[in-house]
């Protein structure tokens, strides 16, 4: 079948398309209705049908693949490499549910993990799926003020976590943030389960805090039941940043995701059972979520966990481990590709890469220089993909399981099947032409695997994500796009306040709130702007209720210092602006809102744009003049 006929019928006849798609996965109950979209934009897939993600990620491949690799768990950190076959998998994840049942947790629950890349992560996910509990998994680099957000929305009853992570050879300690995380947050939760690598001292909250290890030791021969669930009950909740200071709750459902995943594996990631996974992402992302843990898995693939950097202990590691696991599908991201473009190529050509058919990158923009340097280096395809944390799976992409189409440099490809995307005037509702430039919109239903709703918050989903078109209710990516004559997408930037740094989505007013707390800040206006190397960075323009503290450039530099510690402190290393600008006044309309795509262009040497609603002209020359200085 081509490609053109295969999405065609996902878009005409979705209920027939994902019926023949929902049979790559086991159900132990089977649905009464494909799709139930009587209440859009919400919509039900596989209503009535109960299932399990534990089951179809390990259990179902005890028959055929008990002894092969499951889960291969390396840090480069620590120097340790472990295999799990699906056998040693299936006993560790029931170990890890019977230690959650034993500290209370139950259907429904919710479970925070706040974790680095080590197997027990994966262990509390899958456990979460098997019991029917919500996990909600927060990156291990997030700061306590984030972090208790998060805990307050999620409101779980334990958090996993560990002594520490570590990054570049330093222990990065996690338990001194989790107990201030703690202390910040309304919400207590009845137990901590801590995971001791012996990397930082961690000290423990008697009647809270409990052992992993002694735990575990109590239930080594664990049986813990699959629970089944329909198909529309909750798998788990993941926070992304948004325009305001509060993050949204991604809500993710049981059935659609495993359905998605598993038709995304065959037709875009091309796996294969017995073949080896290897995402170079973190599971505190979705990538993680999809295809680090449940994806790979789903397939019957061995996938890889890495607790590390892609440069040391030398910028040859990943494709050591490419070698010696023999990867056959790799996914990263742009960012990676550019840091790893600054060292000799000779640390990739020393290893056996033959193993490797495709190389997949997501996360923020890929640029032809990127994709063309490592497609003549590895000479396997490069296929782009463009997604979200909100559709859990790719928008765009190749998806040459179906049929073999050529990429295109510059785009992440065309329409995934299922997704009815088109390109929208922002201000007109009218549907753009080719090479028109246009908001990305997706015409409900969405497809499998995607958000269900703003966890605890329908009003949010419709409002944010549904109402911002005239004429017509459309899901929003927030990205501007053109689309060529052959019908390949290009994406060109955000329409919101969202900046992606290294593929990880920060909300410029979450930023501007943290460094609107320092106490010689008046204003902040936060931007991203692009960089060669991240794809974009965070750079702030902070008016000072003491402008003499910045007259000389050695106040500039450490009033900087200071506002980047606040930030630091609030929101983790990961949201720290590349530089902190001191301006006696930010460009404003008229009505007093900030002009910040106006900012972003002087940053960026692009023309400002539409001025004619400004109040002050001369502050332009401030941000100007700032930068120069």
């Amino acid at each position: 079948m081509s490609y053109s006929a295969f999405y065609q019928e996902s878009i005409q006849q979705p209920e027939v398309f994902w019926d023949k798609e929902a049979q790559l996965i086991d159900w132990h109950t089977p649905y009464r209705q494909v799709l139930d979209h009587s209440h859009p934009p919400f919509a039900k897939w596989f209503v009535g049908g109960e299932t399990n993600l534990c089951h179809n990620a390990v259990d179902r491949w005890l028959a055929t693949q008990a002894d092969k690799p499951a889960l291969i768990a390396i840090s480069t950190e620590t120097n340790t490499e472990k295999i799990y076959s699906f056998a040693e998998l299936h006993t560790e994840v029931q170990r890890m549910a019977a230690c959650m049942q034993s500290l209370g947790v139950k259907q429904g629950e919710r479970v925070l993990i706040y974790m680095p890349m080590i197997a027990e992560a994966a262990f509390a996910m899958l456990a979460c799926a098997r019991i029917g509990a919500v996990h909600s998994v927060v990156f291990g680099g997030f700061a306590s003020k984030s972090l208790a957000t998060r805990i307050d929305d999620a409101r779980p009853v334990l958090v996993l976590s560990a002594d520490a992570g570590m990054r570049g050879g330093k222990a990065v300690p996690y338990k001194p943030l989790l107990d201030e995380a703690i202390t910040l947050a309304e919400h207590k939760p009845q137990h901590v389960l801590l995971v001791n690598r012996g990397l930082a001292p961690m000290p423990w909250v008697a009647g809270r805090d409990v052992d992993y290890a002694s735990l575990r030791a109590q239930h080594l021969e664990a049986q813990v039941a699959v629970t089944w669930l329909e198909a529309n009950a909750i798998s788990y909740v993941l926070y992304t940043s948004g325009t305001t200071g509060k993050p949204k709750g991604v809500q993710r459902d049981v059935g659609g995701y495993a359905v998605a995943l598993a038709s995304s594996m065959k037709h875009i990631f091309c796996g294969n059972p017995g073949e080896t996974y290897f995402a170079t992402s973190d599971i505190g992302w979705v990538v993680g979520h999809s295809y680090i843990v449940y994806g790979p898995l789903i397939a019957g693939m061995a996938t890889i966990m890495y607790e590390g950097t892609p440069i040391r202990p030398d910028a040859g590691i990943w494709w050591s481990i490419v070698e010696k696991y023999k990867v056959t599908r790799m996914f990263s991201a742009p960012t990676a590709i550019r840091v790893l473009k600054k060292h000799p190529s000779e640390l990739m050509k020393k290893y056996d890469l033959s193993s490797l058919q495709a190389l997949y990158l997501a996360g923020e923009p890929l640029d032809e220089t990127t994709s063309s340097w490592i497609a003549s280096e590895l000479g396997v395809p490069i296929i782009d993909n463009y997604w979200q944390t909100e559709t859990g799976w790719p928008i765009l992409s190749i998806a040459r399981g179906v049929e073999s189409l050529p990429s295109r440099l510059g785009s992440p490809g065309l329409p995934v099947y299922g997704y009815h995307v088109q390109l929208v005037n922002e201000s007109t509702g009218a549907l753009c032409g080719a090479n028109e430039k246009g908001v990305l919109a997706i015409k409900g239903p969405l497809p499998p695997g995607c958000m269900q709703t703003v966890y605890g918050d329908d009003q949010r989903f419709v409002q944010t994500y549904w109402n911002n078109f005239p004429h017509e209710q459309l899901y929003s990516t927030f990205d501007w796009g053109i689309r060529d004559a052959d019908g390949y997408y290009f994406i060109l930037g955000r329409t919101d306040d969202v900046i992606n740094v290294a593929g990880h989505r920060l909300g410029t007013r979450e930023i501007e709130e943290s460094i609107s707390s320092h106490a010689q800040i008046s204003e902040v206006a936060v931007v991203g702007v692009e960089d060669q190397l991240k794809g974009q960075v965070a750079v702030a323009f902070a008016i000072l209720k003491h402008p003499e503290l910045a007259a000389t450039a050695e106040g500039r530099r450490a009033l900087e210092a200071e506002v980047m510690a606040v930030v630091d402190k609030q929101l983790g290393a990961v949201a720290r602006p590349a530089r902190v600008h001191f301006v006696g006044s930010l460009p404003k309309t008229r009505s007093g809102k900030l002009l910040r795509r106006s900012i972003q262009a002087i940053c960026e040497g692009r023309d400002a744009g539409d001025l004619t609603t400004i109040e002050d002209p001369a502050s332009l020359q401030q941000i100007r003049a700032a930068l120069a200085a």
